[in-house]
């Protein structure tokens, strides 16, 4: 199995285009339990995927929103919070909508859904796995918007690479969990 299954491919540069004349793009990042007032280090990281992957579409000519999801699950902040704090600590000056009441991925993708009913590619951002949970349950809440998906940016050489070994074991558990509960 590929994280980018299904999937098309992240748009380049064209001749011609400039941004904002193109497709409208919208960029879900996954919240993970976060138990203090600061983003910490996975919420972080799917920041910087979020941003770099907004970027990439909006250098080819589409308009990006970050659609930031998670309620306060293990702290007294929505993970939604952190993560718009993240992204816009990046730099991230575009749109964002935010889903504060979630507290699984499943309810990240139905509460998503409204705000992004809309867009021309959906693009889910977390680590590998955990996007492809995602992307299976788009499928199954709505398979309109999940012929929609377009790939993140979500691997570096190097990045996270002390958390991918146990998000590696732990995603492809849940991951196999989802598919046999079909």
């Amino acid at each position: 199995m590929t994280a980018r299954r299904a999937l098309g491919t992240i748009p380049t540069r064209t001749a011609g285009r400039t941004a904002g004349t193109g497709a409208v793009t919208a960029i879900v990042v996954l919240g993970f339990a976060n138990a203090g007032p600061d983003p910490n280090a996975v919420n972080r990281w799917r920041a910087r995927i979020a941003v770099r992957t907004a970027r990439r579409y909006e250098a080819a000519g589409d308009t990006a929103i970050i659609v930031c999801c998670g309620g306060a699950v293990r702290g007294a902040f929505p993970e939604a919070d952190l993560l718009e704090n993240a992204v816009r600590r990046l730099g991230w000056t575009g749109a964002v909508r935010k889903d504060r009441d979630s507290v699984s991925t499943w309810e990240n993708i139905a509460n998503a859904r409204p705000m992004i009913a809309a867009a021309d590619r959906v693009v889910i951002c977390s680590n590998g796995l955990h996007a492809a949970k995602g992307r299976t349950y788009l499928r199954r809440q709505d398979a309109h918007l999940a012929s929609k998906l377009a790939p993140a940016l979500d691997y570096r050489v190097g990045e996270m690479l002390w958390a991918k070994p146990v998000f590696a074991a732990v995603g492809i558990w849940k991951l196999l969990r989802t598919r046999r509960s079909t």
